[in-house]
C-alpha cells in the first residue's frame, strides 16, 4: 500500500455526476493499492445534515438551498476548515465535492493546502452543456429542483463556481483536467483514470 496522501477537487455543474465519479475514484485509488485512508468532504451533504438538527441556522440554511443560491462564504468556509481539523491525516487522500464555490473559498482552500504542505492538488472538471444537466436534475426529482432553483444555480454556477475554479488556473501547485461529461458513467470514470493515470503509478 503506497498511501501517498493525494488532493483532488471535483468542479462540475449540478447533474454533472459528481459524486458517482466520486465514489468511482475511491474505489479505484483503494482497489489499487494506491490510498486507503480517504477522506471524502460533500459540504452540500454537511450542509444537509446541519438541515437536520432544526436549528436557527438550520433553517435560513434551508432557505437558501431552496432557492437555488450559494450558502454564505464564512459558513461553507467554517464547515468544509472543521472537516479538514476533524478528518485529515498525515496520510489521508482528500477528495472534495462543492468546495470552493466561490473566489474567497478558493483563497481561503489554497491557505488550507499551504497548512498542510500539499503541493500537487489535481482539479478534475466534469464538463457538461445547460441542456443535459437541466434533463438530469429533473430526473434527480430532488425538492429543490424546481424550474426557479435550477435557473438560479445556473447563474450560481456561471458567476461564481467557474471563476472559482479558474482562481487556479496557470497557479503553481495546482493542475486542471477537463472531462467531457456527456459520455456514459463509465466512460467519464476511463477517461479521468486515464488523464490521472501517469501520477498515479
Amino acid at each position: 500500500m503506497k498511501n501517498k496522501p493525494q488532493t483532488y477537487i471535483f468542479f462540475g455543474i449540478v447533474g454533472s455526476g459528481k459524486g458517482t465519479q466520486v465514489e468511482l475514484l475511491e474505489k479505484y485509488l483503494k482497489d489499487n493499492n494506491i490510498s486507503d485512508d480517504i477522506l471524502f468532504t460533500s459540504t452540500g451533504h454537511e450542509f444537509r445534515k446541519l438541515i437536520e438538527t432544526g436549528s436557527f441556522t438550520a433553517s435560513k440554511v434551508k432557505t437558501i438551498i431552496e432557492k437555488g443560491f450559494l450558502q454564505p462564504n464564512f459558513l461553507t468556509i467554517s464547515l468544509f476548515s472543521n472537516i479538514l481539523i476533524s478528518g485529515l491525516k498525515e496520510n489521508s487522500t482528500l477528495i472534495t465535492d462543492g468546495y470552493p464555490r466561490t473566489i474567497p473559498q478558493s483563497e481561503a482552500f489554497d491557505s488550507m493546502m499551504k497548512f498542510y504542505g500539499r503541493t500537487d492538488v489535481k482539479i478534475i472538471y466534469i464538463e457538461l452543456g445547460k441542456e443535459e444537466a437541466i434533463k438530469r436534475m429533473k430526473l434527480r426529482g430532488r425538492s429543490d429542483d424546481t424550474d426557479e432553483g435550477i435557473a438560479n444555480r445556473f447563474d450560481e454556477y456561471i458567476n461564481n463556481v467557474i471563476p472559482s475554479m479558474n482562481y487556479f488556473k496557470d497557479k503553481e501547485g495546482y493542475s486542471i483536467y477537463t472531462i467531457n461529461g456527456n459520455q456514459t458513467i463509465q466512460e467519464v470514470h476511463q477517461e479521468i483514470i486515464s488523464k490521472l493515470k501517469p501520477y498515479l503509478i
